[in-house]
């Protein structure tokens, strides 16, 4: 037995239900002596033959019935082997039914599997017979059900199976100190059963023609014993103190029965009655109550088709909590028994699949965990910190919440559990994690026991004031805003409503009553702080219930209490729509006819009723409208903190607009601003978030955006680029166009680049006046006046072409500029070198016999020039046809800003054009300098060379500085390159010139020129 126990306490069950199903098979056995005088009442320990169906057997310490000759159901409520005999087939299976913690089904069964490959083993030595498992789970509904039910030899259904497990288990419970074997022929004809277990006494009850049951956490704790099995154990009792509002909520029940049954349009003629059990919010007594109502309070336990119904229920109130209230519907489910739970809220009891049978008048956790992630989201809190309860209530409810606040951007910083009767020291450190946490917000879904331990715990050593977001179930408890830290929280709560009368019912307490009721004695006490008997302080008498200040006696908050109130009138009008009709006048109940528990379930899944103005009905799932108020818990000018509704919250409404909040919110620490709660600060437009390595997604650094890119949001996950021609501004979260930039005449720089191009026009104008007025003089008339002037004509379009590189291109500027510049260029070289070739020819033609100057006329220096310049005319000819030049906004240069130019069109047509007046460039050069030494005083050639010099310098280094000259600068050298070729040649062949013939005019002479020519 011993054994036995250490299994139990080391199996890790998460829930009690399994235990105390275990636990009863124990009790069954009751020791290993008897078990021991069982098996030595045979030789062969293997078969007892106790009668021509049955037998004894063992086999690893597991007892069982085993039946031979024709197959018959033979089911109880954990391990079975039923044993199928015939000529040419020996077979055997092993069937387990379990009634599983929680909805994990399919690990349920897969543990049964291997737990009792061992047995089937060890049967299949020992009896030489082909043996299997059968695993069957409770309110199961698996692919695989239905297979593991026809397993099972005879006639068999899985409702046959599951009620057997459960009655079985309940006839367990009624003697736990019977020595027989755990596995029984529960099919029970002709016999009555006596009831010989303990009974779990209801804390409120009444007789009726129909009985009501109630389930309540009136009580927080249950009394824990260590249960060797040795001898009877005591009954379970509930410990710790008493909660007034779960006893405010039974006392709500029997109101509305008790005006149910005054009603003359409702249940006429019928009076309903109440079992009232208290659960002390525990697993074990709600399954141990579960039990007691499928079963009935008759003292005999009747088998035959005319059952008493005396003390049966027929529907059930509860429970408080959702784990407990899981239990009782998976074991009152296969009696079709429906639950009507008040304040049961978790999600998974939507599964009709598992739970048929349960019905809420409160909103599943689902709604709660969307309606408080959108709360959160709402007041812009993106990092904080989850608290829950351990029990399917607080897991299912944050798991519901945590995917709901992850589909909103919502990171969690922790998320920690606990349960009430957990040890101390896991208590603190949960509480450790929310002082040393950095989140602001702390969302906490747990029941008001879980957190009255936190909240005590948190007292102890206070910390930095939190924002506390609340699930309904502790956010409206009175007992809690003893807290005055907690000052601020906000979170959903049932609608409040008014139930009239229901105030004077709970004060019209008598003396006698209290005495009478172990739960209304222990209330008093605590509330009056004395004693109805003599260990302390005795009430006198004069304590006065209305004056006291008590979660029971307050009903300005009534919520749950509603729900309470609702689900009795629900089952009131389902019971009233299956045994009552209408005749002509009046409505008549039949309470003589049995009421059909599939029937009943039916009809109560079609309610839709208002009591008191306040909507009932079912879903499918079981489940009401959820419809929440928002509230807020402020202190009043006394200091005392109140619950004030700010808002509602409708699920109906359409996504975006459930929200209604019409009051202002009190925020932690009586702030008037919403607080705070983010891993890190919002980036700010003109940057974008990078999130931090190993962090969630809300803990990020704020980057700015790169250069040419913004981002005009705050919180922006990426920076995307401005378009082509927009530039990002200063603060990068705006794009402007980009600044169109050409070298405009408004610029310093083209103004000086124009007056120079101007300049040197005029200068060649003046020259060329100069030298018409003397064009009669010797120094004119020596150097060829004719090529002069057009030289001179040449170098004014030279100088004036410039001032087409000035200005926004256009389609005929481009064309112009490029053309005109090539062009003139030709034709002033041209001039210069028909210059340099005459003054060769000149002292050529000097030598005897020499006839030379005959080729190199007037008209033939005429078609040189009118040659070398058509040549260029050709090449720009064929340019501009080809791939013309054409203006081009250029977005590569600088990122910034937008470069309008003139396009080349064709690269090869314009180094054509420069190749070219390089060439003739360099051959005037070569000619000026084989004649720079002849012996005239007016002798070009000099000049010539110098003025060419100066002309291949320039445009030598112009072909680096235009490739590698950025925008507008580009066509600035352009225009330098120019005028500085431009201004070299006219300074260095005519200034010299105009200056003997304006300041020197003695040497304009043929006498001077003979002179210097004799020297």
């Amino acid at each position: 037995m011993k054994k036995s126990y250490q299994w139990l306490e080391r199996a890790g069950l998460k829930n009690s239900t399994e235990a105390l199903i275990m636990a009863a098979q124990e009790q069954a056995l009751n020791t290993r002596a008897t078990e021991a005088k069982i098996y030595h009442t045979r030789q062969d320990p293997r078969v007892y033959d106790a009668g021509r169906e049955s037998g004894w057997y063992r086999v690893q310490n597991h007892l069982g019935r085993v039946w031979t000759g024709s197959p018959k159901m033979k089911v109880g409520n954990t391990t079975k082997v039923v044993e199928k005999e015939s000529q040419a087939l020996r077979t055997a299976v092993v069937v387990d039914v379990a009634i599983p913690s929680d909805g994990s089904i399919r690990k349920k069964e897969h543990e049964k599997l291997e737990k009792h490959q061992g047995l089937k083993e060890e049967l299949e030595k020992a009896w030489r017979v082909e043996t299997s498992v059968v695993p069957v789970v409770i309110e199961a509904v698996t692919p695989k059900r239905e297979e593991w039910v026809k397993q099972i030899p005879g006639r068999t259904s899985d409702i046959s199976v599951q009620k057997s497990a459960v009655l079985g288990t309940a006839k367990i419970l009624q003697n736990p100190q019977a020595p027989r074997p755990l596995v029984e022929d529960l099919s029970l004809e002709g016999r009555d059963l006596p009831w010989r277990g303990s009974t779990r006494l209801a804390e409120f009850s009444k007789d009726g023609d129909l009985v009501v049951g109630g389930v309540f956490s009136i009580h927080y704790n249950l009394h824990k014993v260590i249960n060797y099995y040795t001898n009877k154990p005591e009954p379970s009792r509930c410990t710790g103190s008493i909660s007034a509002r779960e006893l405010r909520f039974s006392q709500a029940m029997i109101f509305a029965i008790e005006e149910i049954n005054n009603s003359t349009e409702l249940l006429p003629g019928i009076k309903l009655g109440h079992q009232i059990y208290d659960s002390c919010a525990s697993v074990p007594a709600a399954v141990h109550t579960a039990f007691q109502i499928s079963n009935g309070q008759d003292p005999v336990f009747y088998t035959d088709s005319k059952c008493s119904q005396s003390g049966m229920v027929v529907a059930v109130v509860g429970e408080s909590e959702s784990t407990p209230s899981i239990s009782m519907s998976r074991i009152i489910g296969p009696f079709n028994i429906p639950m009507v739970s008040h304040f049961a809220t978790c999600a998974c009891l939507s599964d009709k699949q598992q739970y048929p049978t349960f019905f809420r008048t409160i909103p599943s956790d689902q709604f709660q965990a969307d309606a408080l992630a959108k709360l959160v989201k709402h007041f812009g809190w993106t990092w904080i910190g989850a608290v829950r309860s351990d029990s399917d209530y607080g897991n299912y409810g944050m798991a519901s919440f945590l995917a709901a606040a992850q589909r909103e951007g919502i990171c969690v910083e922790y998320s920690v559990s606990f349960y009430r009767t957990n040890p101390q020291s896991k208590i603190q450190r949960v509480a450790e994690v929310i002082r040393r946490s950095t989140a602001m917000v702390v969302v906490a879904f747990a029941s008001s026991g879980e957190m009255s331990v936190l909240l005590e715990e948190l007292t102890r050593e206070p910390s930095a004031p939190r924002q506390w977001i609340g699930s309904e179930s502790w956010v409206t408890d009175l007992d809690l805003m003893s807290y005055s830290f907690c000052a601020g929280a906000i979170g959903v709560a049932i609608q409040k409503s008014v139930i009239p009368g229901l105030r004077e019912f709970l004060l019209d307490v008598s003396p006698t009553e209290v005495a009478a009721s172990s739960v209304l004695t222990e209330f008093w006490e605590d509330a009056f702080n004395c004693s109805l008997k003599k260990n302390k302080r005795v009430c006198d008498g004069t304590e006065d219930i209305k004056a006291l200040k008590s979660p029971y006696t307050d009903t300005s908050q009534l919520r749950i209490t509603n729900m309470v109130y609702k689900a009795v009138y629900a089952i009131a009008h389902a019971i009233h729509n299956s045994l009552c009709g209408k005749t002509n006048v009046t409505t008549k109940c039949q309470k003589d006819i049995k009421l059909e528990p599939k029937q009943f379930i039916s009809v109560l899944k079609k309610i839709n009723i208002s009591p008191n103005g306040y909507p009932v009905s079912f879903d499918v799932n079981g489940d009401p409208v959820a419809f929440y108020e928002l509230v807020n818990w402020q202190k009043s000018d006394k200091s005392v903190i109140e619950l004030v509704t700010v808002g509602y919250y409708d699920a109906s409404l359409p996504n975006g607009q459930e929200f209604n909040i019409k009051k202002k919110i009190t925020w932690v620490d009586g702030g008037t601003q919403v607080p705070a709660s983010v891993c890190s600060e919002s980036c700010p437009p003109g940057s974008h978030k990078v999130l931090q390595k190993g962090k969630p997604i809300c803990c990020y650094d704020c980057i700015p955006c790169p250069e040419g890119e913004i981002s005009n949001t705050t919180d922006s996950p990426d920076c995307f680029p401005c378009p082509s021609e927009s530039w990002p501004n200063a603060q990068r979260d705006a794009c402007f166009p980009k600044p169109v930039e050409f070298l405009s005449y408004d610029e310093v720089l083209a103004i000086i680049l124009a007056a120079f191009s101007v300049s040197g026009a005029c200068l060649a104008i003046i020259t060329a006046a100069i030298f018409f007025h003397h064009r009669t003089t010797p120094i004119v008339r020596a150097n060829n006046s004719e090529l002069s002037f057009l030289l001179l004509f040449s170098l004014t379009l030279c100088f004036l072409c410039s001032l087409t590189f000035i200005g926004a291109p256009s389609d005929w500027s481009c064309m112009l500029r490029h053309t005109a510049f090539g062009i003139t260029f030709v034709l002033c070289i041209s001039c210069v070198l028909g210059k340099t070739v005459v003054v060769l020819m000149a002292f050529k033609a000097t030598l005897p016999g020499s006839n030379v100057m005959k080729w190199f006329g007037p008209l033939q220096q005429r078609m040189t020039v009118v040659f070398f310049t058509f040549v260029q005319i050709i090449i720009c000819t064929l340019w501009l046809l080809l791939s013309p030049p054409f203006p081009m906004k250029n977005l590569s240069t600088y990122k910034e800003k937008i470069i309008l130019e003139c396009a080349l069109g064709s690269a090869v047509g314009f180094w054509a054009v420069l190749g070219y007046i390089g060439l003739l460039a360099v051959f005037c050069f070569v000619l000026a300098v084989l004649a720079r030494k002849l012996p005239d005083n007016f002798n070009e050639a000099k000049l010539i060379t110098f003025s060419m010099l100066i002309f291949c310098a320039v445009w030598l280094t112009f072909i680096p500085a235009y490739v590698s000259s950025p925008g507008k600068l580009t066509v600035a050298v352009e225009i330098f390159a120019i005028l500085a070729s431009s201004f070299g040649l006219i300074l260095c062949i005519f200034a010299p010139k105009c200056f003997i013939i304006l300041f020197q005019p003695e040497k304009n002479s043929k006498k001077s020129l003979m002179n210097a020519n004799k020297m």
